[in-house]
């Protein structure tokens, strides 16, 4: 058995799963790797419509449970802006999110800057707001589409 770096993003949940006692159920599972394998950011009815196989109908809630399952766990992040989701690429501990999104392209960079997380913990201090959630969006156009020229 390899390290579970050397894992895949499915792999490595089912380890996280197994190891915090809670069940990675396969509609669960499904719906992960549905987000681990899309190009893009991908919203609760895109993915119902990818999980759409003909056999059976599925109703929204099925996706939607999935998503608190797995944003509970740390296994995927929740882009508020784009009211969409993403599989997250270091679910193995606990982190504030931190997305540099292209408004051009779609491609989303997740960050894990501590001088980011310890400057938001010191200016909640001054002020005695209690953040619930952490997660930082910065819209803009990726290195890519500005060396293309394609800003939108």
């Amino acid at each position: 058995m390899g390290t579970p770096a050397a894992f895949g993003p499915l792999e490595r949940a089912d380890a996280l799963c197994v190891r915090r006692g809670v069940r990675l159920t396969p509609q669960r599972r499904r719906v992960l790797a549905i987000l681990c394998s899309a190009s893009r950011p991908l919203g609760a009815y895109e993915i119902l419509e990818a999980m759409r196989d003909g056999s059976r109908p599925l109703a929204p809630p099925t996706v939607y449970r999935a998503l608190d399952f797995l944003l509970e766990q740390g296994l995927v992040h929740k882009l508020e802006s784009l009211h969409a989701f993403i599989g997250c690429r270091h679910p193995d501990h606990p982190h504030s999110g931190q997305f540099l999104i292209c408004r051009t392209c779609g491609l989303v960079t997740e960050l894990e800057d501590e001088a980011i997380c310890e400057s938001l913990r010191s200016a909640a201090d001054e002020t005695g707001f209690r953040p619930e959630r952490r997660v930082v969006e910065v819209l803009g156009v990726c290195a890519c589409c500005v060396g293309k020229g394609v800003e939108g």
